[in-house]
């Protein structure tokens, strides 16, 4: 399976890779039209195990604009909710269409999509991973502090989830530091978090306030994610203070952004002052979810990928 032939996680990808991908994401934030139509006769199928909003909005528009269409595939439509085999539903579409894009619940199903397909495939959201989030946020990072990122520090407060673990991913890849506020007991994923403190990427602390000092910056998450609703009383008593509010803000740099993957809960981790204050990039950021998919689209399913 060729790393480069599909995009499963931030750490498949080198540095000239990904920076390729944000410069694309740029040009094509500017000028739609900067790559033509290079999704032309071509179909994206989409498959969705767990809701959107952004990620099937974004993959479905950003494949019209290239040129080309995508067809939304629920668990429930397909027979993957029945028990198909991965194996077997990659087999199968890889003769249909030209590229996949996942978004589920276990990363081996995007993967086994990848090894057995003879297509590209993307992985739109996992509970370990959550790589195109991420490139929508360098992207939105970029245009605040410039493409140099080796200087850059981001502040993560809350849950180590699947965001925490591609930032992770990204910081080892690209140069800068995560500094990381979670929990006990709610750290990233442990071989994740192994390589980037090898790449010297990342440090762990406990307080909130210790993590955002001198960021430039600040982002968290829900405290419990989709599937995780059960455990939500319990989540808010693990992830009481690690609050963002315009204390914190103000313990990060002076020109520090603030930023959320959505959907946010404004009043449990993030203070409404924050997110709609400011400092808050996160509309941007949301926005640059179409872009830079669009890159990553137009770099494996263009003509010359």
């Amino acid at each position: 399976m060729d790393p480069n032939g599909h995009f499963l996680s931030i750490a498949d990808w080198s540095p000239e890779r990904l920076r390729e991908a944000l410069d694309l994401a740029d040009r094509l934030k500017a000028d739609p039209n900067a790559c033509g139509r290079p999704l032309d006769g071509k179909t994206l199928a989409m498959i969705f195990t767990k809701s959107s909003t952004r990620t099937r909005v974004s993959f479905q528009v950003g494949t019209h604009q290239l040129g080309g269409q995508a067809l939304f595939l629920s668990s429930r439509d397909i027979q993957i909710g029945r028990g198909e085999p991965i194996a077997d539903t990659a087999r199968v579409l890889s003769r249909y269409v030209h590229g996949i894009m996942i978004r589920t619940f276990a990363q081996a199903d995007v993967e086994g999509l990848a090894r057995h397909g003879s297509i590209p495939v993307i992985n739109g959201l996992t509970d370990l991973l959550h790589p195109c989030q991420i490139m929508a946020d360098l992207q939105t990072v970029r245009a605040e502090f410039g493409s140099g990122l080796s200087r850059l520090v981001v502040a993560w407060i809350g849950d180590g989830n699947n965001v925490a673990n591609s930032w992770l991913n990204a910081a080892a890849k690209l140069g800068f530091r995560v500094r990381l506020a979670c929990p006990e007991g709610y750290d990233p994923d442990p071989g994740v978090f192994a390589a980037a403190e090898a790449a010297g990427a990342v440090e762990l602390f406990r307080a909130p306030a210790e993590a955002a000092e001198g960021a430039h910056v600040v982002t968290t998450d829900v405290w419990a994610s989709m599937g995780q609703e059960e455990e939500a009383a319990e989540r808010a008593r693990a992830f009481e203070g690690y609050y963002v509010d315009v204390g914190i803000m103000a313990r990060a740099a002076d020109d520090a952004i603030f930023l959320h993957c959505l959907p946010a809960h404004r009043g449990e981790e993030v203070a409404a002052g924050v997110i709609d204050g400011p400092a808050s990039r996160v509309w941007d950021e949301a926005e640059n979810r179409l872009h830079a998919q669009k890159a990553i689209l137009t770099l494996l399913m263009g003509p010359t990928s």
